[in-house]
């Protein structure tokens, strides 16, 4: 009996890699027959400081040996204290945040619902405003907000109080989302009530690679403060400083009212989130929004030994924006050597995008990356973008490494 036959038909990732995983280090995955993988997945986002880091992996099992508490929901315990100490002293008071820290839940999805409610129990509205190419998460507050077709089709149920606006750029940047949104918002005759809250990922992801303007962010967080509603920043994959700063937001010079966070924020790859709001709207009843799991202290420990690791300083994200250089111009270069295939190249930071102008050739590159020893995931409406997402550690070596597959599976798929 083999995994194919006991497992759902709703996998999906080992579909596109075939081989049995048993190890990984750094920026590299190992496989049980002996073939290794370079990997710019890096765990969707969930691994932005690499494989089984030294120090995250010391830390973590200094604390197991020494018979740690490993599950606590909201209990006190040394390690959610020790967390909070630091992601307050190397994340929020350098940067003013005046935050509060909800543990809600251990995945993406739990901060989005949590900040979705909370939004609507502040301001006593329903609505949530949300963007084109949106992706927020599988249950069902984050699918209503979600834009993709095929993951809200798997609902089951209507997906509603929801306003969708054009994302910045889209349909090639003709129509502007906010305009359109000011504008129903001040005509009473519009059928648009005043919403809780907009939600925004700075730079899309599942959506296919799309960066919002500094200026574009900096227009919104003005259009919602001016009409009094609340700004939530999705920074599930995007911060943790995944586009340079540790939060994807700081280079528009803006301050949300809600920050969602998970995937890398444990550092390691465990299951963690993090829903931050302003002191003021923490409303919240003691046990009115919870999670049996919202109390993973081995993510906690791996969380603040990533902090102390990464974020005492900014040599990380100075790395992150010279890598942005290096990657805009050989992905430029590539898409100009191809340009009846490749329609753009774009991102931040460490997360790019091919976007190609069939489908079918994206499907084609990143299946022959990956049979030259690289793993890339695709996304946008039609997976027609190949999308890089190394971690934040891998070496220039390792860059040019899976760079140069890249260009060889663009050439062999262009070939035929």
């Amino acid at each position: 009996m083999t995994a194919a036959t006991i497992e759902s038909e709703v996998r999906s990732y080992c579909r596109d890699w075939p081989v049995v995983f048993d190890r990984g280090q750094g920026s590299r995955m190992f496989a049980r027959d002996g073939r290794v993988y370079l990997d710019f997945f890096a765990g969707a986002g969930a691994l932005n400081y690499g494989h089984n880091h030294p120090v995250l992996k010391r830390a973590l099992l200094d604390y197991l040996e020494q018979d740690g508490v490993t599950h606590s929901l909201d209990m006190l315990t040394a390690a959610k204290q020790d967390f909070l100490t630091e992601f307050a002293g190397r994340v929020l008071v350098p940067r003013r945040l005046d935050y509060r820290v909800q543990f809600p839940g251990p995945t993406g999805t739990n901060s989005v619902e949590a900040a979705l409610k909370l939004a609507r129990k502040v301001t006593g509205r329903h609505t949530i405003v949300a963007f084109t190419g949106a992706f927020h998460g599988m249950s069902l507050g984050s699918l209503a907000i979600t834009g993709s077709a095929t993951k809200r089709a798997g609902a089951g149920v209507p997906l509603g109080h929801t306003w969708r606006i054009p994302y910045d750029g889209f349909a090639g940047g003709q129509i502007s989302g906010l305009t359109l949104l000011d504008t129903m918002l001040g005509d009473r005759s519009s059928g648009m009530d005043l919403p809780a809250a907009v939600i925004v990922e700075t730079v899309q992801g599942e959506g296919g690679i799309n960066p919002a303007r500094a200026t574009w962010l900096a227009d919104l967080a003005e259009l919602c403060a001016r009409r009094h509603i609340l700004l939530i920043i999705d920074d599930i994959q995007m911060g943790c400083g995944r586009t340079g700063p540790f939060f994807s937001f700081e280079h528009a010079g803006i301050t949300p009212d809600i920050v969602c966070l998970s995937k890398s924020i444990s550092g390691y790859g465990l299951p963690m989130s993090l829903t931050l709001f302003r002191t003021e709207l923490d409303v919240w009843q003691p046990g009115e929004h919870n999670g049996t799991f919202r109390g993973n202290n081995s993510a906690f420990i791996t969380a603040a030994a990533a902090l102390n690791e990464f974020w005492t300083d900014s040599k990380l994200e100075k790395q992150t924006a010279e890598r942005e250089i290096l990657l805009d111009e050989s992905l430029g270069e590539l898409t100009a050597r191809h340009p009846a295939h490749i329609a753009a190249s774009r991102g931040r930071g460490l997360v790019w995008g091919l976007a190609f102008r069939k489908p079918h050739m994206a499907e084609r590159v990143a299946r022959e990356t990956f049979c030259r020893g690289l793993l890339v995931e695709r996304s946008g409406s039609v997976d027609e973008v190949v999308k890089l997402m190394p971690p934040l550690t891998s070496t220039d070596q390792e860059l040019a490494e899976g760079l140069g597959i890249l260009e060889q599976a663009v050439a062999a798929a262009v070939a035929g």
